[in-house]
C-alpha cells in the first residue's frame, strides 16, 4: 500500500526521515515497523511567523517498496551514425540541447571556447591568487558555463515555456540529490555541480555525440540565407576547423565577442533591459535572524536563511537577485579590464556569510547611446565594469561601501571581513555609480530597512559591480519555430540569445531548441 501525506512539522521532525515516518504513522494509525521506504516529494519552510514550520509531503510505503526509482530516467541511444548537429557553448542551454538531440536521434558536436569543468579551477584559483582574468577560462566561460561554479541554484518562475520537472530529473540521473525534485527552492551547490555537469559530458560521449573545448566559434557557413555550419579556431594550436550542421547558438551572456559579430554580419539584434547594482554581502547569523525571528539565528535544524525583496523606485524594479545564503562573492570579469561580481555558495550553505544581487531594472532608453545601435546596452555595462576596474585601482579587487554609509552618502572609513577573496577596497558608490542607479538603490534599501528590521545595516557591505544579471540583447527568432527570423538554421538558444534566466531555463529552452531543430531537419 502507498500512502502519501501533507503534514506540517517543527523543523526538528522535519530533518530526520525516522521521525517524519513516526508522525505519519501516529497520524495514520499505522504500525511503523510496516512502512518499508519513505519519499518526500514537496519541501518547503513557513518562516512567516515566530514559530518555524516545515511544509512536506511525504510517500510512504506500507508492506512493500518502491518499485521505481526516485527520479524519472530518460534513455539515451547511440547516434554515431546520425545526422549533426553544431551546438555553440557547453552551459545548460547547450549541454541540455545536445542531450535532447540524442534522445530525438540526432549527433551533437559541442563547440566550447573554454575549458572542461575540472581543468577550469586552475584559472578561477589564478584570479583569487593572482588576479589575472583568462579571457576563455573563467567564471562565465567553459564547460557548465556561467552556472557551474556561481552557485548551481535551479529554482525558476519560467515554468510555462517546457518541463523543468524533466530538466531537473535529468540532473539527478546524472548524479545530482533527488533532494532537488522536493525542494521549494532546488539548489545543487558549487562544490557537487562540476561532477554532474561532466557526468553528461560523459553521457553525451558516449552516445556517439561530440565534445570539443578549447574551440571558439569565429564565424557562421551560410548558403544564402541558411546556415550550414561554424568555422571555429581551435585555441590549443591555433588551428582552423569547420564543423556542418545547423547551429544552436548557446553561449551565454557575456561572448560579447559573438554579439559583435553578428552585429558585423547584419544578422538582427536588439538592445534588452538588463539589472544593475551590486552584490550585498550580510552576515549569515544576522540574517538567519532575521528571517528566522530568533536572535540565535538558525539553530540546528533550519538551513541558512534566504530572502527575497522587491520594491518600485521612480519607474524601475529594485530588487534581491540570485541570493545566496551561506556563500561566497566572486569575481566574474571576462576581460582584462572588467571589475563583475556574482555571488555562489557550496551545497551545505555553511560559510559566514550570506549575498545577493541587489539591482534597479534598466531599460534600454536608460542607457543613452543611438537608438539604432543593437549593443547600447552592453556598451553601457562595458563602461560600467571598467570604471569599477578603475576605481579598484586597476585589479581584481572591488569596490565596497557600508550599506548604511551608501544610503547615507558617507564613504566607509573601513570595511567589514568579507568573502570577497581577491580583497576588497573602500570607495564611494554612491558617487559614482550611475544616478539613476544608486538613487534607486538607495531609497530600495530605506525600503528594505522598514519591511524587515535590522537589514539595513553598517555590518552589511555592498561590493561593486553586479552587471551579467542577464542577457544586453535578443537575438531575434520566430517563436513557433525558435529559428532566427531571418535565417534559417540558426536557433538562438537560452540566457545568451536572451530568452532565459537561469540554469533550468536555460536547459528548457535548449530542449526546445532542439526539438524545433529535429522539425526543421525534417522538413529538408
Amino acid at each position: 500500500m502507498i500512502i502519501e501525506e501533507q503534514i506540517r512539522v517543527s523543523p526538528m521532525v522535519a530533518a530526520s526521515e525516522e521521525r517524519v515516518v513516526a508522525h505519519i504513522a501516529e497520524l495514520k494509525g499505522i504500525d511503523v515497523r510496516t512502512v518499508k521506504a519513505a519519499r518526500v516529494l514537496k519541501r518547503s519552510i513557513d518562516a512567516r511567523q515566530r514559530n518555524i514550520f516545515v511544509n512536506l509531503k511525504v510517500r510512504l510505503y506500507v508492506n512493500e517498496l518502491p518499485a521505481d526509482e526516485a527520479y524519472t530516467p530518460t534513455h539515451y541511444p547511440d547516434v554515431s551514425g546520425a545526422r549533426p548537429v553544431v551546438v555553440v557553448g557547453a552551459g545548460p542551454g547547450g549541454l541540455f540541447a545536445a542531450l535532447r538531440l540524442i534522445e530525438l536521434g540526432l549527433r551533437p558536436v559541442v563547440l566550447e571556447r573554454g575549458k572542461n569543468v575540472r581543468e577550469r579551477k586552475v584559472d578561477l584559483a589564478a584570479i583569487k591568487r593572482n588576479q589575472n582574468v583568462d579571457e576563455e577560462s573563467n567564471y562565465c566561460f567553459g564547460e557548465g558555463g556561467a552556472g557551474a561554479y556561481s552557485d548551481g541554484k535551479l529554482y525558476t518562475r519560467s515554468k510555462k515555456r517546457g518541463d523543468t520537472a524533466k530538466i531537473l530529473n535529468v540532473f539527478c540521473q546524472h548524479g545530482a540529490s533527488t533532494a532537488i525534485l522536493a525542494d521549494a527552492h532546488p539548489h545543487i551547490g558549487t562544490d557537487k555541480l562540476p561532477v554532474v555537469i561532466e557526468n553528461m559530458r560523459n553521457t553525451i560521449i558516449s552516445c556517439g555525440g561530440e565534445v570539443h573545448f578549447r574551440t571558439k566559434m569565429t564565424a557562421l557557413k551560410m548558403q544564402g540565407d541558411t546556415i550550414v555550419g561554424v568555422e571555429a579556431l581551435r585555441l590549443t594550436d591555433g588551428s582552423q576547423l569547420e564543423f556542418d550542421g545547423p547551429v544552436i547558438l548557446a553561449t551565454g551572456h557575456s561572448a560579447r565577442d559573438v554579439y559583435r559579430y553578428l552585429v558585423a554580419q547584419d544578422i538582427r539584434l536588439e538592445p534588452k533591459g538588463i539589472a544593475v547594482g551590486v552584490r550585498l554581502e550580510h552576515p549569515s547569523q544576522l540574517i538567519d535572524s532575521i528571517q528566522y525571528h530568533n536572535p540565535n539565528g538558525r539553530g540546528k535544524y533550519l538551513p541558512a536563511a534566504e530572502y527575497s525583496f522587491v520594491t518600485q523606485v521612480e519607474g524601475r524594479g529594485v530588487y534581491s537577485f540570485c541570493m545566496c545564503p551561506g556563500g561566497f562573492v566572486i569575481p566574474a570579469a571576462t576581460g582584462k579590464e572588467q571589475v563583475v561580481v556574482n555571488g555562489m555558495s557550496p551545497s551545505n550553505r555553511g560559510t559566514q556569510w550570506s549575498n545577493s544581487g541587489m539591482v534597479v531594472e534598466t531599460r534600454p532608453e536608460d542607457v543613452g547611446g543611438h537608438e539604432d545601435d543593437p549593443l547600447r546596452v552592453m556598451r553601457f555595462q562595458e563602461h560600467l565594469e571598467k570604471m569599477c576596474w578603475q576605481q579598484a585601482g586597476m585589479k581584481q579587487t572591488a569596490p565596497a561601501q557600508r550599506m548604511y554609509d551608501f544610503v547615507n552618502g558617507r564613504l566607509s572609513s573601513s570595511l567589514p571581513k568579507s568573502s570577497y577573496a581577491p580583497g576588497l577596497v573602500a570607495s564611494p558608490l554612491h558617487f559614482w555609480l550611475p544616478g539613476h542607479v544608486s538613487r534607486r538603490l538607495q531609497e530600495g534599501f530605506r525600503t528594505f530597512g522598514r519591511t524587515s528590521r535590522g537589514f539595513l545595516t553598517n555590518e552589511a557591505t555592498l561590493i561593486a559591480v553586479e552587471t551579467r544579471t542577464s542577457s544586453p540583447v535578443r537575438i531575434v527568432r520566430d517563436s513557433d519555430t525558435l529559428q532566427h527570423l531571418d535565417i534559417r538554421g540558426l536557433f538562438p538558444c537560452g540566457e545568451g540569445a536572451g530568452y532565459a534566466g537561469g540554469i533550468v531555463s536555460a536547459g528548457v529552452d535548449g530542449e526546445r531548441c532542439a526539438e524545433m531543430c529535429r522539425a526543421y531537419m525534417d522538413r529538408l
